[in-house]
């Protein structure tokens, strides 16, 4: 059995497949697709209303599926569809790779082994910040997105802003979104944390195109906004909902016991502090600045 064939029946026994979401892409999708038709044939390419060449390149490939969405929606919109398409399909696993040629599809491999070590994951292919080629930008919104990330899940992952990723489909089958473009993949990620679905990641190589030569649909101010947004709903989501109905959920009867006799009833401090703080905590409770 050749590797092109021991590859394939991996994919093929996990029921996964690559999803490729692409608008404007031309230059570089052609050899996208190319690559990973070397590891796997189940792949799904989302034109997302593309205005250049990508109809014409997506016809010389008659064995992938092509789902054309007429008006560009944008990314996040596309990956929706492309998941929803290919639980209907039957797969269990989706692993997303960008079409702008940053991603090196040889890398698909170490998704496929570190899925079959923990299976029903999200795996992040994490990229190398450090290298030379890294845009200053693309560096401090890697970090600021790391940050609010573990704010919202309490979890420090290396990556949150790579879109190379393997989803676990079954487990997003009746959850809601709200982003539409590049902010769904802060939401995704935030939600299925929330949902206690393991979130690991593999090292990936990452290719960032000479500045002149670079191109990137990530508009700064307008995109910017929109992950913003999605972070401030998040966070709060999480301060006010999530965390609270967590340790809740984590307290069993004996737990609480336990909590109010070492916290309260045998706590080190002071009675004059403990009154206080519990004054405190009740008002905060009551006060309706949230």
């Amino acid at each position: 059995m050749t590797d092109f064939e021991q590859s394939r029946q991996r994919f093929k026994e996990l029921k996964c497949c690559v999803i490729i979401p692409t608008y404007n892409n031309d230059k570089t999708l052609e050899q996208v697709i190319w690559s990973v038709l070397e590891y796997t044939m189940d792949v799904i390419v989302m034109n997302d209303g593309a205005t250049d060449q990508t109809p014409e390149i997506l016809k010389k490939f008659a064995l992938i599926r092509i789902i054309t969405i007429p008006k560009n929606r944008g990314k996040g919109y596309a990956l929706r569809l492309g998941f929803h398409y290919a639980l209907k399909q039957g797969f269990r696993y989706a692993i997303t790779i960008d079409s702008d040629g940053q991603h090196y599809a040889e890398d698909l491999l170490k998704f496929i082994d570190k899925i079959e070590q923990e299976p029903d994951s999200v795996i992040i292919g994490a990229r190398n910040m450090k290298q030379d080629s890294v845009p200053g930008t693309s560096s401090f919104g890697h970090k600021f997105s790391i940050f609010w990330f573990r704010i919202e899940t309490g979890l420090k992952v290396p990556d949150i802003q790579s879109g190379y990723r393997l989803y676990p489909l079954e487990k997003m089958e009746r959850m809601r979104f709200f982003g539409r473009r590049f902010e769904f993949e802060v939401e995704v990620l935030v939600k299925l944390a929330w949902k206690d679905v393991n979130i690991t990641s593999v090292p990936v190589k990452v290719y960032y195109a000479p500045k002149g030569e670079r191109v990137s649909h990530f508009r700064k101010v307008h995109d910017s906004t929109r992950v913003s947004i999605a972070n401030t709903l998040l966070v709060f989501t999480a301060l006010l909902w999530i965390n609270p109905f967590q340790f809740v959920k984590a307290l069993r009867k004996k737990s609480i016991k336990r909590f109010i006799r070492e916290y309260v009833i045998n706590s080190s401090d002071s009675n004059m502090k403990i009154a206080i703080s519990m004054t405190v905590g009740v008002f905060m409770g009551v006060f309706p600045v949230w």
